[in-house]
């Protein structure tokens, strides 16, 4: 992943061959002037509602605590997706973290020098930025019943649970050298503030997934700014993970702690959910890390387009897997193809923009269809292969339109 640092350089996060860290220079944490105070407060308040931002319903479907953006709603609005229109992921409610309190911890037997620290000791570190995907595992879960009649609990999402920001931060593995990192480490552990998830009478705790110690050492962030701004609250206010590639669970917000150890780690949020389980899947499951290949329509679900006249269909294609190659997109129901221009920036964590012109003759009901290819030849099937909890839908949507005289 590229990333930049202060100056605007270009940079590349450094490999983890062999987790040997040891002989790895350490940067000096510059202190602020004025010290927080020195403990955190026994409880975070939560907002009142469980999304702090207001959600529009032009530019949101909300789900209770969760809201996906519309996909009309980036019409226009440039690369990244802004702010105020970030789709909203909540477990249970958005906390409200005083950044003069907070505490990072770090530790765990996989650290040498286990340390805490603050927000200012965080912002004093060498800072990189990176355009980065964030979508949730679900997303596209409404397909599976709405073209494959394979209904399933869970939130129905269609494709708007999905953003691309400019997120700026400190690279995991700066924070993991600081801490020593042992080159015998496994697993490292990010643990959220949010409050505890309860379902069905079991409290299964604050949010938190294990990752690979390899992955977490190679191009993760530890974001504390999101499209040149202070992360907002409902987004991981003061600090979050940004783990590029990855279903969006991994990419933590509110981080209270990273456990890093020599032993595998685990959580309900890699065992009991965000798993693969199913017909031709394993007895246990398999667990999730890349995200598969998508693509979205920048139009309404059911939009009404004028006969006769050139329409400029627009929308996006991203996957987990490495940088957009192609495009294809269909005004006939799959019946025919055509290659669509992309446009803009492709990086591979992001997405692909894209545009084809389209002149409809005959009005009434027509099926639009689009299909990415990436870069290791991964492509969007017409059908979605089925796991029980509905996620990474990857089959070519169909959406509806009316074409009128």
């Amino acid at each position: 992943m590229e990333l930049e640092d202060r100056t605007g350089e270009a940079t590349r996060t450094r490999p983890a061959p062999g987790h040997a860290r040891s002989a790895a220079p350490v940067p000096r944490m510059r202190r602020a002037p004025s010290a927080p105070p020195a403990e955190a407060p026994a409880a975070i308040p939560a907002a009142p509602g469980p999304i702090v931002k207001p959600l529009p319903p032009d530019l949101f479907i909300t789900y209770g605590s969760s809201a996906e953006t519309r996909w009309e709603a980036m019409h226009g609005q440039g690369y990244h997706t802004p702010n105020d229109r970030f789709f909203v992921r909540n477990h249970t409610a958005t906390p409200l973290i005083d950044a003069r309190t907070w505490r990072l911890r770090l530790h765990g037997d996989g650290l040498r020098a286990p340390r805490t620290l603050t927000y200012e000791d965080l912002l004093a570190l060498p800072a990189t930025t990176a355009d980065v995907a964030i979508e949730c595992a679900g997303n596209g879960r409404a397909f599976f019943d709405l073209q494959q009649d394979q209904r399933m609990a869970g939130i129905p999402w269609r494709l708007g649970a999905i953003g691309v920001a400019r997120w700026r931060g400190v690279p995991l593995s700066t924070l993991l050298d600081l801490a020593g990192v042992r080159a015998d480490a496994v697993d490292v552990m990010p643990r959220g503030l949010d409050p505890v998830y309860v379902e069905d009478g079991v409290d299964h705790g604050h949010v938190r997934r294990p990752l690979p110690v390899a992955k977490a050492l190679s191009d993760v962030l530890v974001a504390y700014e999101m499209n040149d701004r202070p992360l907002p609250p409902d987004h991981g206010f003061p600090a979050r993970l940004v783990v590029p590639g990855w279903s969006g669970v991994a990419s933590i917000k509110w981080l209270g702690d990273i456990e890093v150890a020599t032993t595998a780690l685990s959580s309900p949020w890699n065992t009991r959910f965000y798993r693969m389980f199913g017909p031709g899947h394993p007895p246990g499951g398999a667990p999730l890390s890349d995200q598969v290949v998508k693509s979205a329509f920048e139009l309404p679900w059911g939009a009404t387009l004028r006969a006769g006249r050139q329409h400029i269909l627009r929308g996006r294609s991203w996957s987990g897997g490495g940088r957009v190659v192609r495009v294809e997109v269909s005004v006939d129901g799959g019946l025919s193809w055509q290659r669509a221009e992309t446009r803009g920036p492709r990086p591979a964590r992001a997405w692909a923009p894209w545009h084809l012109a389209w002149v409809p003759r005959r009005p009434g009901a027509h099926i639009l269809m689009a299909r990415a290819v990436d870069e290791t030849g991964a492509t969007q099937p017409a059908r979605a292969r089925f796991n029980m909890l509905g996620y990474h839908f990857d089959g070519v949507v169909q959406h509806p339109v009316t074409v009128i005289p």
